[in-house]
């Protein structure tokens, strides 16, 4: 080994001692392109730590004017030039070490014989946001050169490119639309959860409904949540009154869509929107001559629970989306006074209550349950502090067995959110209410 390569062996040594990877690039064809006996003698490093590290271990690093570079080292008469690595965990295997740079192409070109064995479509640069795309100004989304060479440098970029697709209402360009396509299998192979969530948080909840269509266009929905991709083989009566048919999956987009033009820019409404009938799947039923769905609420927020497990869903965002999920049929049904004042207990009222609007709007479906709700609503619109429960603190107290504290304002609290829910109406409902909580929370 000559003493270049044996000083660059020293660098990257030093550079993994202090918890960063780094390799020589290409040993074999930089042996053959190396000139030992000129005066300009030059190596390739490629390393994923950044300027300001590679300065603290080597001093007389000098910062490059070529973005894709690093920086550049003169030692011993020899110029090495460091080149940032591949970290992007989605990157086929093959594309993932670097076995050309730009230099070494020139290098290449010059001595007239570029060994085809030896040349890797993959040549390290810096990693940006949008750098594997054409400009935006072209009205569409498109990979820069060849779609599937793109893709393999970091298959998260379909997922990245449907982002932008749903986010700037753009179509993808066909090649890099069939590319995606073609690599959906490696995509979800390579591509790790969290960066797919990573593109889906960054989805636009009015732009939702797109990107989930193009994941079920593409089959990536089918590996991602085959829960929802199988909606698209359930059907269900759009409208009674129309007698028209629709697929579960459609309806599923068709909501998504409408929910956001009450509530803009509300994620975590859209996300329920995609996951409220996914019970369905499990509880059609074909009797009377149509498809029946009994209780598909309720299996459908057990089944979205597992879904946003598997995941990673932080769990107070899986508790906020199963919540919704559970309770979006209930103003589905003319509601009784009591009905409505338990509705309105629940902290996710104004949100289950555009659900079914945009439920409603998704099928051209009758308003006739939903405006009586709202009126209902309007006659049990009590302000809370308004309210006074039907026990004051003494009674309380005595009740209670307890001592002035703040556990007597809880059970006041307690017992004032059960009043407003309908639950208690008399003194004597009020008495057993505040015994069974002392009982219950071992106040005594």
């Amino acid at each position: 080994m000559s003493q270049p390569f044996k000083d660059a062996v020293g660098f990257c040594k030093t550079i993994m001692r202090n918890g960063f990877d780094a390799y020589i690039i290409n040993v074999r064809l930089q042996a053959l392109t190396l000139d030992e006996t000129g005066s300009e003698q030059e190596l390739d490093i490629c390393t994923e730590a950044p300027f300001d590290e590679l300065k603290k271990y080597f001093p007389s690093m000098e910062a490059s004017g070529d973005q894709s570079i690093v920086g550049t080292l003169l030692e011993g008469g020899v110029t090495y030039f460091f080149y940032p690595a591949s970290t992007e965990e989605a990157a086929y295997t093959d594309e993932t070490i670097s076995t050309m740079t730009p230099r070494l192409l020139k290098r290449l070109e010059q001595r007239g014989d570029i060994p085809l064995s030896a040349v890797c479509p993959f040549i390290p640069k810096a990693k940006e946001t949008y750098a594997d795309f054409a400009d935006f100004a072209e009205g569409q989304i498109r990979f820069k050169g060849i779609p599937d060479q793109a893709l393999k440098k970091d298959y998260s970029l379909a997922y990245r490119a449907m982002r932008f697709a749903a986010n700037f209402d753009k179509e993808i360009e066909a090649n890099s639309w069939a590319a995606i396509v073609r690599c959906s299998r490696r995509v979800l192979d390579y591509v790790p959860m969290s960066d797919f969530l990573d593109e889906w948080r960054k989805v636009e909840a009015e732009a939702m409904h797109k990107f989930f269509g193009l994941l079920f266009d593409s089959m990536l929905l089918h590996g991602l949540i085959p829960e929802i991709a199988a909606l698209s083989r359930v059907s269900q009566i759009k409208n009674p009154d129309e007698g028209s048919e629709e697929t579960v999956l459609a309806h599923t987009l068709d909501v998504m869509k409408t929910y956001p033009e009450e509530l803009p820019y509300d994620w975590f409404g859209t996300v329920a929107c995609l996951f409220h009938d996914i019970g369905k799947l499990y509880t059609a039923e074909y009797y009377g001559g149509r498809w029946n769905f009994l209780q598909h609420h309720r299996v459908g927020a057990k089944v979205t629970r597992k879904v946003l497990k598997r995941l990673h869903f932080e769990e107070q965002d899986i508790d906020l989306i199963c919540d919704l999920v559970q309770n979006h049929m209930r103003p589905h049904f003319m509601l009784t006074d009591k009905g409505i004042r338990r509705l309105r207990s629940l902290d996710e009222y104004p949100r289950i209550m555009e659900m079914v609007r945009a439920d409603i709007k998704a099928r051209n479906g009758s308003w006739r349950e939903f405006n009586h709700n709202l009126k209902m609503a309007e006659r049990a619109d009590i302000p809370d502090l308004e309210l006074e429960p039907l026990l004051d603190g003494n009674r309380i107290m005595e009740l209670a067995k307890l001592k002035p504290g703040p556990a007597i304002g809880k059970i006041r609290d307690q017992l004032l959110e059960a009043q407003v829910r309908d639950d208690v109406s008399t003194i004597e409902e009020a008495e057993d209410f505040v015994l069974d909580y002392v009982e219950e929370h071992r106040l005594y």
